[in-house]
């Protein structure tokens, strides 16, 4: 009888599709409730009128949750300057109502559109790199600013804070881990007193395909075992459950497989491991 916990290719693939978009998930219902707490905070606005922006916020979150445009990614292309757009709406109520002053630098019209997976992961990107300086830095002022090149979705952000927040930080690693899955690059610089920047560049072709990793690289049974667990996902203490080892062992593990890899990060780690799962489903 087989072990539950080895999965297939494909349920592997789907499993770490469906934690991507529970994430995302995750962060627009974040942005959501937090623009819907700085309404009802508002000394701006009167009783009634925080309930009522408040109930109209929470309806239209309501209808973008139900729509199935976001389903249709594979096959959706979006101007780059559209896409932009619908990240200053999903950021317009926090901004109006938290007390956070977002300027956004337009991107330049026409050119290349985004194919819909980069367009939805880059507005992903933003709101989380928003929400994570505005409650780390305590940002009073974020600028974002979108670029492409033909080749590249470039993004750059921006804050005010206190300038002390690094690439290692915890609150960057879901945004470290999502650009590394998209073969991107995240790059920080904080100065202190001066605020923090972030650099991002998400390419707008998918990868090469590659050659598997377990049939170009020397795994142990065991680095193979976690190798699959942290392409699905798992973190450290998930994956020292299922495979009844300590969690330092499995620090022992994923730092080998770091270095068979030539990974620089989990999140690098993570990308490679998941590429390799779909190339071989």
């Amino acid at each position: 009888m087989g072990n539950n916990n080895e999965l297939g290719p494909v349920s592997r693939r789907l499993q770490v599709e469906h934690a991507q978009a529970m994430a995302e998930q995750a962060d627009r219902h974040a942005v959501t409730l937090e623009s819907i707490l700085a309404v009802l905070r508002s000394t701006r606005l009167e009783d009634r009128a925080s309930r009522s922006t408040a109930l109209d916020l929470a309806s239209a979150a309501l209808i973008e949750l139900r729509s199935t445009t976001d389903q249709q990614l594979g096959t959706m292309l979006e101007p780059v300057d559209g896409a932009f757009a619908r990240l200053r709406t999903d950021l317009r109520p926090l901004a109006r109502f938290g007390g956070l002053d977002v300027q956004f630098v337009e991107p330049p019209t026409g050119g290349r559109a985004l194919p819909g997976e980069v367009a939805h992961a880059a507005r992903a990107i933003v709101r989380s790199a928003v929400l994570a300086l505005v409650d780390q830095e305590e940002a009073k002022r974020v600028r974002i600013q979108w670029d492409c090149d033909g080749l590249n979705l470039l993004i750059g952000i921006r804050d005010d804070g206190q300038g002390e927040i690094s690439a290692h930080d915890d609150a960057l690693r879901p945004i470290a881990e999502r650009v590394a899955t998209l073969d991107g690059d995240l790059e920080v610089s904080s100065t202190t007193g001066w605020g923090t920047s972030l650099d991002i560049r998400l390419p707008l072709d998918p990868p090469a395909e590659a050659e598997p990793l377990e049939d170009s690289v020397n795994f142990s049974p065991r680095e193979r075992d976690v190798l699959r667990l942290v392409a699905s996902g798992a973190r450290n203490r998930a994956i020292a459950d299922q495979l009844g080892i300590s969690d330092n062992t499995v620090k022992f593990h994923v730092s080998n497989l770091l270095r068979k890899t030539g990974a620089r990060s989990r999140g690098e780690l993570t990308a490679i491991a998941a590429s390799s799962t779909r190339n071989r489903a």
